[in-house]
């Protein structure tokens, strides 16, 4: 309660790209659930089910694609075209908001950054997400549709 509110404020920016890091911030919540009242000898995976809770990196996973749809639909008070270069209504396969990289003069390392981070999960989604309905993307991007995009499977 007290914990994940901290560790997770403004994870879009911050997201941890190495999985020994993945793994250390992991490793709070590891530790409170075990010392709840009879979950001690339960494993991270039991514990996780019985309290209903997703991991941390599935919950940033979460809010790095809800924080691109917002981008994308012009629900936040940011360019789109800071972030990506969109093609929308293209007969491809996934759905039809696919997003690209803009163009960069630097050679820098992006791989932590949040473009980098999010194009190819944004870009895969499956057709049967609705994007035209806040709550219908919020409501589909359910653990096993995400699942696949964790670097470390806690679940």
């Amino acid at each position: 309660m007290y914990a994940r509110p901290i560790l997770e404020y403004s994870s879009v920016t911050w997201n941890p790209y190495l999985i020994k890091d993945i793994k250390a911030l992991e490793s709070v919540q590891r530790r409170s659930t075990k010392r709840l009242q009879g979950m001690e000898k339960l494993t991270y995976h039991q514990r996780l089910r019985i309290l209903e809770l997703d991991s941390l990196e599935l919950r940033r996973v979460r809010a790095d694609l809800l924080f691109t749809y917002k981008l994308v639909f012009g629900l936040i008070d940011a360019s789109l075209y800071d972030f990506f270069v969109p093609r929308f209504n293209e007969t491809r396969r996934g759905q039809d908001y696919k997003l690209y990289f803009p163009a960069c003069k630097t050679n820098i390392r992006r791989s932590n950054s949040f473009n980098y981070r999010v194009i190819q999960k944004w870009n895969s989604l499956p057709n049967s997400i609705d994007l035209h309905h806040l709550k219908d993307f919020i409501n589909l991007c359910s653990t096993e549709v995400l699942l696949p995009y964790c670097k470390v499977f806690f679940i």
